[in-house]
């Protein structure tokens, strides 16, 4: 018989629940209004009520905070919490933070508390990504030393994930003058280190760091020239990076393999873009004559590695730029025996056709568009008087270009990418004091807040019309050649803001010229 009692019981138990969910709505509301936004100190507590009560709303906020606001010293925090609540989705983006961003949690006094076998599963982890093997030593050390009665007997274990034989002699002058080793229950393991680091003949899987990046760089088509500089030959080619490897010191390269090859014909002076996961190529030249300019659009599909005749572009185009905005294809500019262009046709992936666009002010090639901002910068280029210009614009596909600040010197195929705030711009040819076209090692960036330039680190080699990428916050100019002697440049640089200076990746794969870099992500079956 149901009484008054079980009735209550039964009423209390299922208000409780109704009552906190009241609640939590209220903390929602205020959290999107801005009275009261979510932050560390309370969202593990407000995600946890989330759970026990299975509120979708809640839980989607509170997982994209989680997930979108990570930093060196939550990561733990959120990789400890999904462990507890077997959160597996939040524990992948936790785990991964932790490996990309390895050298700054080191630093935090969290990672000291980590346990030993989580250490063991982020140093032998082949997506951990460090400068040198004494950001490993170094971490480990300091882990160490934390708990030193207890941890020195698993030293010897996470020293093995440590490649010794990679450092300099100045990196392992700083492990040797670490007071560790002075406790003399390490001295076995001290002399293991010393001949480890001595050692000339090591085993293959140590003879570099292998580094898989999320995502790949992928190089489309261009061009190179024979090795008897007799003649230049075209490809359909495409590569990619599939890791990174550290070798001994600073020394790093880029391990490339081929994922295939693209539609006929082969072709240079192209573009590239990706959207919603997808590979697009557009226009360039098949030759080098005056009607070997192309229109045709190709899509491929990583997942399923098809490709897909597009609608052709309304204009046939070379040595122009493409960029996506709000889900639309924007191909600006360019050149076709020949004139130069000022137009801008839209892509709609939908529909699969073009629409032109509000033209350019001038004709132009050998320019860059990017987007920052939710913005389309567009720097530089040549008019139709074969001039490099220092331009810089703001390009409204509704509206006349809006001009800012130039660039310190005139500059065309260049490459710009946006890291960051700002906008990087490297290589390419420039006019000199008796108009000639030479090359261009100046580097500089443009940051929209001052509408300014600013000079950084020049380039070691000439990189004309090169490709460019940014992967994980690093600007990489692949390949191009020299406008004054015309050889070719077989080297990919990779420039860091935070060190300010340019690391040379190792060569080319293949045709290093007027080709197209992007950055993809590839199915596992392409990787290791």
């Amino acid at each position: 018989m149901f009484t008054l009692g079980m009735r209550e019981s039964y009423q209390a138990c299922v208000t409780l629940p109704l009552l906190l969910a009241s609640e939590l709505e209220v903390l929602i509301s205020c959290s999107y209004s801005g009275a009261l936004p979510l932050r560390w100190s309370c969202v593990f507590e407000i995600t946890s009520t989330a759970l026990q009560l299975q509120h979708q709303p809640a839980l989607s906020l509170c997982f994209n905070f989680l997930q979108q606001e990570l930093n060196p010293q939550s990561c733990l925090d959120v990789v400890s919490f999904a462990e507890a609540y077997e959160i597996v989705q939040l524990l992948e983006v936790a785990d991964d933070f932790v490996l990309r961003q390895f050298q700054k949690v080191a630093c935090t006094s969290k990672f000291k508390d980590l346990p030993a076998k989580q250490l063991l599963k982020y140093l032998n982890s082949h997506s951990l990504c460090v400068s040198s093997e004494l950001v490993v030593f170094k971490a480990v050390a300091a882990w160490i030393q934390a708990k030193p009665k207890k941890r020195f007997k698993l030293a010897k274990e996470l020293m093995k994930t440590i490649h010794f034989s990679l450092m300099t002699f100045k990196e392992f002058r700083e492990v040797q003058s670490l007071k560790m080793w002075s406790d003399h229950s390490l001295a076995e393991l001290y002399e293991s280190v010393l001949q480890d680091f001595c050692s000339s003949e090591t085993a293959p899987q140590s003879q570099c760091r292998i580094y898989l990046p999320k995502e790949s760089l992928v190089l489309i088509g261009g061009d190179q020239i024979s090795e008897d500089l007799g003649s230049r030959s075209i490809s359909r080619e495409l590569w990619f990076g599939n890791s990174l490897r550290n070798h001994t010191g600073i020394k790093k390269a880029l391990e490339w393999r081929k994922l295939g090859e693209m539609p006929e014909p082969a072709r240079f002076s192209h573009e590239v873009a990706v959207l919603s996961g997808q590979l697009y190529i557009f226009g360039g030249k098949k030759y080098y004559g005056s009607g070997d300019t192309l229109n045709s659009v190709y899509r491929y599909d990583p997942v399923h590695s098809s490709w897909e005749s597009l609608a052709e572009m309304q204009e046939k185009r070379c040595s122009f730029s493409v960029v996506v905005l709000d889900g639309k294809i924007y191909a600006i500019g360019g050149h076709c025996d020949p004139e130069h262009i000022h137009s801008v046709e839209q892509y709609c992936p939908t529909a699969n056709s073009w629409s032109f666009t509000w033209p350019l002010d001038l004709p132009l090639s050998g320019h860059v568009a990017k987007v920052l901002q939710g913005k389309i910068f567009i720097s530089g280029g040549r008019n139709s008087d074969i001039q490099c210009v220092a331009h810089m614009f703001l390009y409204y596909p509704e509206t006349r270009s809006t001009y800012l600040a130039n660039m310190t010197k005139p500059r065309a195929h260049h490459c710009m990418e946006t890291l960051g705030e700002c906008l990087y711009v490297a290589g390419g040819t420039t006019t000199d004091e008796n108009m000639s076209i030479v090359d261009q090692l100046a580097c500089e960036a443009y940051n929209p807040a001052t509408d300014s330039w600013t000079a950084f680190t020049s380039l070691p080699l000439p990189h004309v019309g090169a490709g460019s990428a940014v992967l994980e916050d690093r600007f990489y100019v692949l390949g191009g050649y020299s406008q004054e002697d015309y050889s070719d440049t077989k080297m990919v640089h990779r420039y860091d803001p935070t060190t300010r200076r340019w690391e040379n990746m190792g060569k080319m794969p293949g045709p290093n010229n007027d080709l197209r870099a992007s950055v993809l992500c590839l199915p596992p079956h392409f990787r290791l």
